[in-house]
């Protein structure tokens, strides 16, 4: 089955007024490289191969391990209570269900937990993710979540692309279960209060006055992205 539906107005995700919604008009075109990625139209319409997303999802496990570490930084930085229950409730949300969620999702195609804690991060996933806890190393919260925010907010729109596209196909798609669980309406929540919290912070910080270094940031982990997705193309086959 093939939906038809005309593409959602994806300011509901990220306001064009938003801080981030500034920073991706001004990095339109990397963006559209990670959210257009040829990874995410195969996945789409079903025709991704089978190995490629096996690769991606044993790699995507030990990117999220580090992604927990990544929020838990984030909640140390925090610079108040709020904040910091935010990010550790995210971390914790990460380490107590999503990657329990992965290994079942893994399980369907073969790929044992065993198997995953086991598999080598490669040059790209150890690429992606130090750069986006270097970036909260050496700076400060809104740093690190500038860095972040392609993964969560971009996943979300990604799945809503895939939902609303012309060309898509769910009936009989392998993927189905991926794209309905960051189309949901818990992981569209969760993305919408991280471009919420970035917007207070930003502003609190001088996230304006910073903004070109902010989003020389931004670009580069949107890059990283699609090199991630690549990774996924390319060593699959």
């Amino acid at each position: 089955m093939t939906t038809n539906d005309p593409a959602p107005d994806f300011t509901d995700i990220v306001p064009e007024d938003s801080f981030l919604g500034r920073l991706r008009a001004e990095a339109r075109e990397a963006w559209q490289a990670y959210v257009e990625h040829d990874f995410v139209r195969q996945l789409a319409v079903g025709a991704l191969p089978e190995t490629c997303f096996q690769h991606y999802l044993a790699q995507d496990y030990q990117f999220l391990r580090q992604y927990a570490r990544a929020y838990a930084l984030a909640a140390y930085k925090a610079p108040d209570l709020a904040s910091m229950t935010h990010f550790s409730a995210v971390a914790q949300a990460i380490l107590g269900t999503e990657m329990g969620l992965h290994v079942t999702f893994c399980g369907g195609f073969g790929i044992s937990e065993t198997e995953m804690l086991r598999t080598p991060e490669a040059t790209a996933t150890i690429a992606y993710t130090r750069y986006v806890l270097d970036q909260g190393q050496q700076g400060d919260v809104v740093d690190l979540q500038v860095a972040l925010a392609p993964c969560m907010v971009g996943y979300a729109e990604i799945a809503n692309r895939i939902q609303a596209g012309s060309d898509t196909v769910l009936e009989g798609n392998p993927y189905r279960e991926w794209i309905e669980m960051y189309a949901s309406d818990a992981f569209q929540d969760l993305a919408r209060s991280e471009i919420a919290l970035l917007d207070r912070l930003a502003d609190e910080r001088g996230g304006e006055r910073r903004r070109d270094a902010l989003l020389e940031v931004f670009r580069r982990a949107c890059h990283l992205e699609a090199a991630f997705w690549e990774q996924g193309l390319v060593m699959g086959q």
